[in-house]
Parts: C-alpha cells; structure tokens; sequence
C-alpha cells in the first residue's frame, strides 16, 4: 500500500512539473542540447528507440528513430509528448509495473530515470524483452558529486525541482546492469561546467573534462550495456580473409594449418599486385585442396584496408575474420577468436600480441613501444581496453560489420590498413570488444610493408582523429 501511494505522489509530481518542463529545458539548454548531441553519437538515426521516463518527449524525437516509443509514468508528461510529436508512439505506464508487449528495439533510453526507480534491478529485467542479442541500453545519470551544486540550483530556481533520487555511482548501476543479466559495454563521464559561457564552455567540456582524473568530476555519467544470455548455441560458417601481397612462399602453409571449427570455413585470398608469382601460388594451392572452399579476389585498389573490405564484400559466412599473410599470427589460433563470437563473450575480437614472449625477431622495440602508446591511447579515447590496437587479426559477425560500413561515412575513407575503421566502427557501433592473447611468431617468408616512422606519424594522426570524432563529440 505505502508503495502504491509513492508511485502515485512521484506521477502526481511530476504531472505538476509537466506545464513548466519547457521553460525548466530552456534554462538549461546548453545541458540539453549536449545530452542529445551525445545520444545521437550513441543512436545512429533511422534506428527503432523505446524510451522509459520520456518526459515531454524532446530526446526521443532528437534521436530521429525510425519506430520510436516513449513511456512515461505521468499523464501529462505524455498528453504534451503526443501533442508535440504526433509521428512518435507515447504510453503512460510505470515502467517497474507495466507489461512489455511483444516487440523489440535497437535502443532502449533511460535519461536521468534510474534514480526515481524503487526497484531498478527489476525495472531492467522487466524491459529485457524489448531485447534482442544486439539491442543495446544506454543510461544517463548525474554524478552524486554534484549533488549540493544541484540542490542549490533547484533553490534559487535554476534547476527543475526533484525529491530525493537514489544514490547511485556508475559502478552501482553497473553492479545492477550485471545482476539483471547485461554486460556493461563502455562508459562516459562529460561535462564540467554545465552553463553556456562562449569559447570557454566548448574547451572545457569538450577538451578538459575527458582527461584522466578531471573526468571523475563530470557531472553527466553515460553506460551502454547488453543483454546476455539471449543468443542460442549454434554453429557458424566462418570467411577468413587473407590480404597478400608477395606472400607466395605462405600461401600453401596458410591454408593447411587452418584448422576446422564451426559449421564450415571459406578461405577468400585478395591478391594485392604481387611481383614474387602470389597470384599463381593461391591459383595452385585452389586446385590442390579441391575439398576447401577457397577463393581469389584480386585487388582493384591498393593498401591492406582496400583489400580487406573487398574480401568482406564477398563473404558468405556468418562471421568474417582477418589472417595475416605473412602467418606471424598462428592459423591455428583462429579458434580463439571463433569461440568469443559463438559463444556471445563479444561481438568484436581482437588479437592482443602483446601478453605472450614473442620470438626474436617478431617485433623489433620501437614498433613494440609504439603498440603499447597507441594502447593506452586508445583505450582511454574509446572507452574500452585495447592492450594491442595493431594486431591484424580480427573476427566480427557480418551483420555488425555491415553496420559499421553503412555508417563509415561517420569517420570517412581514412585509413590504408583497415585495423582503426574497424576498431572506431565497432566503437561507435556500441560493440562489445574482446581481446584475444595470441603468441605471435617471426616471419618465415617475404619482409614487412610497414615503415615505422612514415606509419608511426600516420597513426598518430589517427589517434588525434579519434580524439576530435569520439572523444570530443
């Protein structure tokens, strides 16, 4: 009973707050506006949205979704939604009560909802589902640091009224993301000074408040999550594409050391202008091995990332997956990244060469330097750990590398090895990164096409790319 009246005292609140939303979001437009401007990074448009605790729906229409539902627990919140949005679909529920219909969604939105929830383990059962292995959650809440600035806008006016919320930390809502049955993707901390002031607002939030230790005392927290345990065990038909170039002397042991696994492999080699005789070796190894499934694509233009994308274009298999030529990644390691995929461990795995010793020759110590400071740059840009950012071999589902192409227009035509436009497409896919440890072996045949200070500069350029593209959105 004392839980009936609470839920009806925060509707009543809240439909009282309803008349005065619009002039509370003015006052703080500059916050709003960066809310929406972060969740379209996290939201592509034209994607299907359910948004629980909707408000007057201005985020969800921000969003641009192609189907997109709000659910709001106050009458009047969702009659001035309808009004507003009419193209949009508006439910007044209680999200820790109401019953799911049967319909899933890309995205489910939780802005600054999870502390009015009285039971937010259940409340993030309840909408599982709306879930679908690849439907993603995104939750925004504010930092508690924040909370005697924010009482004391309410105050003197600036800020719209709130009861008391429930404490919550980002790792607290990650603790009840885990117990409900998702996997925490990445998370964000943005904003340090809240109010729009010209030029300084921009360096600040944008430039400052994305550094290590600064970051703790942002006000806005943002977590992407998963739902586990909803993809069945099944077998996948695997293409493992292998760029070469002057590769002839690995071609035949590259396709005799790939081991069987999952419901069937094709072999797809993208023959890049060879001078050494490659192109009649792969012609020679297809013949020989008339049991496998092996195709020669040849190379239209030029650069590993070129080859790379022409192979996936082609791919037949459910999972596509990258081998390097020159076999310093073991053929027979390619289970290990097969096993993450099929067993929903991750959605994007990485070889990581750097846990195991390695054989003398298999990285000379400037490149080994270079990998371990593209590693912790990337891993605080992008928010996910990257021990090893140039490990070649790589393995996604087709579907999900289908996504990052249709939207590689984000980042653009950028990168002549391919590893960084999938690493940042999986990123801004919202994808779970797995990093698979590899021992990686010196190579037997043909000599290295990368140049460590011509490439080093490059990638740093990349890095500063990043930066601007996914860390300063």
């Amino acid at each position: 009973m004392i839980e009936t009246q609470s839920k009806c005292e925060v509707a009543s609140r809240f439909d009282l707050l309803a008349a005065r939303r619009e002039e509370w979001i003015a006052r703080n437009r500059y916050y709003y506006d960066d809310q929406k401007r972060y969740y379209r990074f996290l939201v592509p448009e034209n994607a299907s949205v359910i948004e629980l605790g909707c408000g007057t729906g201005d985020l969800l229409s921000g969003l641009k979704p192609s189907r997109g539902v709000g659910i709001d627990i106050s009458s009047e919140m969702v009659s001035i939604a309808a009004r507003k949005y009419p193209e949009l679909e508006f439910r007044q529920a209680d999200i820790e009560k109401f019953h799911p219909w049967e319909e899933t969604f890309d995205f489910i939105v939780l802005a600054d909802v999870v502390g009015h929830l009285q039971d937010i383990e259940e409340s993030f059962r309840r909408v599982r589902s709306f879930c679908r292995p690849d439907t993603r959650v995104v939750i925004s809440y504010y930092n508690f640091l924040w909370e005697p600035i924010l009482k004391a806008g309410e105050k003197v006016g600036l800020k719209m009224p709130q009861e008391h919320q429930n404490w919550l930390s980002t790792e607290d809502i990650c603790n009840v993301l885990s117990l409900s049955h998702y996997e925490v993707v990445k998370t964000e901390s943005r904003m340090l000074l809240p109010k729009y002031i010209p030029l300084v607002s921009t360096v600040i939030n944008r430039y400052i408040a994305s550094l290590p230790v600064v970051r703790s005392l942002c006000l806005c927290r943002y977590i992407v999550a998963r739902p586990l345990k909803l993809r069945g065990n099944r077998s996948y038909v695997t293409s493992i594409v292998i760029p070469c170039r002057n590769e002839k002397g690995n071609i035949e042991q590259a396709v005799k050391r790939i081991p069987p696994f999952g419901a069937g492999q094709e072999i797809l080699f993208v023959e890049g202008g060879s001078t050494d005789g490659t192109r009649e070796e792969i012609e020679k190894t297809i013949k020989a091995f008339p049991q496998k499934d092996i195709r020669m694509l040849v190379q239209d233009g030029k650069g590993k990332g070129d080859a790379v994308r022409k192979g996936f274009e082609a791919a037949k298999g459910e999972i596509l997956m990258i081998l390097d030529a020159d076999l310093t990644v073991p053929p027979e390691d390619l289970t290990k990244f097969y096993g993450p995929l099929a067993e929903d461990l991750g959605e994007f795995i990485n070889g990581c060469r750097l846990v195991y010793p390695m054989e003398k020759q298999a990285m000379r110590f400037l490149n080994l330097l270079g990998n371990k400071f593209f590693s912790m740059m990337f891993t605080w840009i992008l928010n996910q750990r990257f021990k090893d950012t140039l490990c070649g071999t790589k393995a996604l589902f087709k579907r999900d590398y289908e996504k990052i192409r249709e939207n590689r227009v984000y980042f653009g035509e950028f990168d002549p090895f391919g590893d960084y436009d999938l690493i940042f497409g999986a990123v801004k896919q919202n994808l779970k990164i797995v990093e698979v440890p590899i021992r990686y072996k010196e190579r037997t045949y043909g000599s290295t096409n990368i140049r460590r200070f011509k490439h080093g500069w490059l990638l740093m350029k990349m890095t500063l790319f990043a930066y601007r593209k996914i860390k300063a959105v």
